[in-house]
């Protein structure tokens, strides 16, 4: 799996914020064991002990929790998952509509915007795969 860090904000920071999508996207399902710290450390190529500091920040904050003789696991409390992503939604939203602000752009304008462009989206097209033909089929 690929990390991505930048130089404007400290590592570890960059990787609570990794590990919650990670686990708000389902790759660490609600329930599963978490990868040892070494395991996470040698992926993400950080200091064990910074990702030992990122994981200790998300069991802070409830997403995961450890037991003596099996690790870490990522929680199964589906409304704190759901907060958590109402949470970062909302920072992202929030950040649109300051970025529009300072194009200039007025919050009711990008609203207005927001909504043009969703409902001039086209929907995925859809395809199956023939299993006879081994092809792609698009379904109508």
């Amino acid at each position: 799996m690929y990390w991505e860090f930048t130089a404007d904000r400290p590592i570890y920071a960059q990787l609570v914020e990794a590990l919650q999508k990670r686990i708000l996207s389902g790759v660490y399902p609600l329930g599963s064991s978490m990868p040892s710290v070494r395991a996470l450390a040698l992926e993400a190529s950080v200091n064990p002990n910074t990702m030992q500091r990122a994981l200790a920040e998300l069991e802070a904050s409830g997403l995961l929790s450890t037991q003596r003789t099996s690790g870490r696991t990522v929680t199964d409390d589906e409304r704190l998952i759901m907060q958590l992503k109402e949470r970062i939604a909302s920072g992202y939203i929030e950040q649109y509509f300051r970025e529009m602000q300072s194009l200039g752009i007025e919050r009711d304008v990008a609203i207005s915007m927001l909504i043009s462009t969703t409902r001039d989206a086209t929907p995925p097209q859809t395809i199956n795969f023939n299993s006879t033909t081994n092809t792609p089929e698009e379904v109508s």
